[in-house]
């Protein structure tokens, strides 16, 4: 990747919809020479796809929580039960495999305390391998991701 390439994924992680001729225009290359390393970018699975951001807010997921969660046991079985459970729940917006004292770190947004308090009791708590869960209500969000930064 070169700096024409991280110029590109730069422009292209904050308006997914801008046209080529302004993304050639913005990184100084011929249209045809931008749309080639566009498309070599996502070949190469460097761009994985493109999507809307939505204003969580509006669209009524009033609250968002973050659950820390700690297994039974670290055997092969319980680690593929909970990451198969969660999978299969779209409430949680994403899941990391952590270190320290919870063994996964998830977020999860939801329109009010009753629907999370509803997922918590009735699809969270039933995962055989867990053993701990601790909530924690984000108040506001100082910095949402927009974009990994990229340097050259």
């Amino acid at each position: 990747m070169d700096r024409l390439d991280i110029r590109i994924l730069s422009i292209l992680q904050r308006d997914g919809q801008t046209s080529m001729a302004r993304l050639s225009e913005q990184v100084g290359l011929s249209l045809s020479a931008c749309h080639r390393r566009v498309k070599l970018l996502e070949a190469d699975g460097k761009i994985s796809h493109y999507a809307a951001r939505l204003n969580r807010k509006l669209v009524g997921l009033h609250i968002q929580v973050f659950i820390e969660a700690k297994l039974t046991g670290q055997r092969r079985e319980d680690i593929e039960g909970f990451e198969a459970a969660i999978r299969d729940m779209p409430e949680v917006l994403e899941c990391h495999l952590i270190s320290g004292e919870f063994d996964y770190l998830m977020r999860v947004a939801a329109r009010n305390t009753e629907d999370y308090e509803k997922l918590y009791r009735e699809r969270l708590t039933l995962i055989p391998s867990v053993a701990q869960m601790k909530t924690l209500l984000s108040l506001s969000t100082v910095k949402e991701f927009r974009g990994f930064h990229l340097s050259s």
